[in-house]
C-alpha cells in the first residue's frame, strides 16, 4: 500500500495533525472554488434579474441539491468502504467496489433525473416559489436535473479519489471547472439567459470535471486494480449489498435533511420574494463555512475509516481533536466579520434595500449556521468513516424531521415568531449530529463495533 508513486495513500500511521491537515487542504481549496462558482451564479443573477432571480436560484438549488444528496449517500458509503479496504490492504474488493459504484450511482443518476424532468413542474409548484420567481425557478430546475449525471458523476469520482487518500487531483479539475463556469455564467447571464444560463453554465463546467476525474482514473487504473470493461463494471453481489447497506441509511439521512430543508424553505418562500432572497443569499454564506468544516469532514472520514478498520483508535481520536480544534477557529472568524458588517456581506449578491435591512436580523442566525457546521463536520467523519447505518439512519430522522421541521414549526407558529422562527429552528437543528454523537464517542462503544468492509463479501 505504501508503495513509491502509488496512488493509494495510507493514513495508519504518521503524525495525524499533519497528515489531516496535509490531505484536507486540497479539499478546502476545491471546496472554495466550488463556492466561489456557486455564489457566481447569485452574484451574477443577482445583478442582472434581481431579487426574482436570486430567490429562483437559491430554491431551484435547494431542489437539487436534494436531488443530489439522494446519490451522495452512495458515493459517501462507497468513500467508506473504499477507504476500509485500504486499512484492511484488501486490493481485490476495492476494485470491485470502484465498479459497482460506477454501474449502481451513475444508473441511479439517470433514474432521479428522468423522474425530475417528468415531475418538474408539480415539484416547483410544491415549494410556494413567489411567483414573480417561478418561471425562472423552472428554467434553472430543469436544467440542472437533465445535467444530473454529470453533476452526480464528478461527486462519485471524488469520493473514490477520496476513499484512497487522494485529494490535489480532485481539487485540479475544479479550478477547471472553476474558471469555466464562471466566464459561462458572464457570458449566458449578461447576454439574457437569466437564471437558465446560471444553471447551463453550471452543468458544462461539472461536466467537463466529470470527463477529466473519469479519464484520470482510466490513465492510472493499474494502482486501483480497475478497469473500464464488463468484468469490472458489472455489479458485485457482495460489494453491493454492503454498498445498499451503508448507501440506504446514508441517502435516507440526506433525503430527511433536505426534505426539512425544502419545507422551511417552501414556508419561508410565503412571506414574499425578499424572504426567499434573502434566505437564498443566507443558505449560500453556509457554504462558505463548509469550506473548510466540509474539507475536515471529508478528509476525516477517510482518515476515520483506515484507522478504525486497522484498529488504530487513537489515530482516530486525534483525527477528530484536530478536526474540531481548525473547524471551531474558522468558524468564529467568519462570525466576526458577519457581526461586524452584515449588509456589507449581503451587498456582495444583491444591494436590494429591503434585502440589505433583512441582513442584520439574519447575522445571528448565520453564526449559528457556521458553528453548527464545524460541529456537525467531524461527528459526519466519525459516523460515515466507522460506516455505522443505524446511526446515519437515526442522525437523519433526528435532524430532518424531530429537530429542522419541529422547531421551526414550534418557534415560527408556536411562540409566533414568524421567519426568525424558521430560520432558528434550522440553524439549531444544525447541532444535532453534534449532540449526538459526541456523547457516543467518549462512552467508547464505537471501539468495539466491526468494520463493515470485513464482512464477507
Amino acid at each position: 500500500m505504501a508503495e513509491k508513486k502509488t496512488l493509494i495513500k495510507d493514513y495508519t500511521s504518521g503524525p495525524v495533525a499533519r497528515q489531516l491537515l496535509a490531505f484536507a487542504w486540497p479539499f478546502m481549496l476545491s471546496n472554495l472554488l466550488q463556492t466561489a462558482y456557486n455564489l457566481v451564479d447569485m452574484v451574477v443573477v443577482g445583478r442582472y434579474v434581481g431579487p426574482a432571480g436570486l430567490s429562483a436560484v437559491g430554491v431551484g438549488a435547494d431542489l437539487i441539491h436534494f436531488y443530489t444528496f439522494v446519490c451522495m449517500g452512495f458515493c459517501n458509503a462507497g468513500q467508506v468502504l473504499i477507504s476500509q479496504y485500504v486499512g484492511l490492504k484488501d486490493r481485490e474488493n476495492l476494485s470491485r467496489i470502484v465498479g459497482v459504484m460506477f454501474t449502481f450511482i451513475l444508473g441511479l443518476s439517470v433514474v432521479i433525473s428522468a423522474l425530475g424532468l417528468a415531475f418538474a413542474g408539480q415539484v416547483t409548484a410544491l415549494l410556494n416559489v413567489p411567483p414573480e420567481a417561478m418561471a425562472y425557478c423552472r428554467q434553472y430546475t430543469v436544467c440542472c436535473t437533465a445535467g444530473l449525471f454529470f453533476l452526480v458523476g464528478y461527486v462519485m469520482v471524488a469520493a473514490i479519489l477520496r476513499g484512497i487518500g487522494q485529494s490535489k487531483m480532485p481539487m485540479v479539475f475544479i479550478v477547471i471547472a472553476s474558471a469555466l463556469n464562471v466566464a459561462l455564467d458572464i457570458l449566458f447571464v449578461s447576454g439574457g439567459m437569466g437564471p437558465f444560463g446560471a444553471a447551463l453554465a453550471t452543468v458544462i463546467a461539472q461536466g467537463v470535471s466529470f470527463v477529466l476525474c473519469v479519464g484520470y482514473l482510466w490513465r492510472r487504473r493499474g494502482d486501483l486494480g480497475f478497469e473500464f470493461h464488463f468484468k469490472y463494471l458489472r455489479p458485485d453481489r457482495g460489494n453491493l449489498a454492503k454498498l445498499l447497506k451503508l448507501g440506504v441509511p446514508m441517502g435516507i439521512q440526506s433525503c430527511a435533511i433536505n426534505l426539512s430543508m425544502l419545507f422551511v424553505s417552501s414556508r419561508l418562500n410565503v412571506y414574499g420574494v425578499t424572504v426567499s432572497a434573502v434566505t437564498g443569499v443566507g443558505n449560500k454564506l453556509s457554504t462558505v463555512a463548509s469550506i473548510i468544516c466540509l474539507a475536515l469532514s471529508q478528509s476525516g472520514a477517510t482518515m476515520v475509516g483506515q484507522n478504525f478498520a486497522a484498529g488504530q483508535f487513537d489515530r482516530v481520536t486525534k483525527t477528530l481533536v484536530t478536526a474540531v480544534t481548525v473547524g471551531l477557529g474558522y468558524s468564529a472568524a467568519l462570525s466576526a466579520v458577519m457581526l461586524a458588517a452584515p449588509e456589507a456581506v449581503f451587498a456582495l449578491f444583491d444591494d436590494d434595500p429591503a434585502v440589505l435591512a433583512m441582513s442584520h436580523s439574519y447575522a445571528l442566525v448565520a453564526v449559528l449556521n457556521f458553528f453548527g457546521y464545524a460541529l456537525r463536520g467531524p461527528s459526519t467523519a466519525l459516523c460515515n468513516g466507522m460506516g455505522f447505518p443505524v446511526m446515519n439512519f437515526v442522525l437523519g430522522i433526528l435532524d430532518g424531521v424531530v429537530m429542522r421541521i419541529g422547531l421551526c414549526v414550534l418557534l415560527a407558529e408556536g411562540f409566533h415568531m414568524g421567519v426568525m422562527g424558521y430560520w432558528l429552528g434550522g440553524a439549531l437543528a444544525g447541532f444535532t449530529f453534534f449532540i449526538v454523537m459526541f456523547p457516543y464517542f467518549l462512552s467508547g462503544k464505537w471501539k468495539r463495533r466491526a468494520p463493515p468492509a470485513a464482512a464477507a463479501s
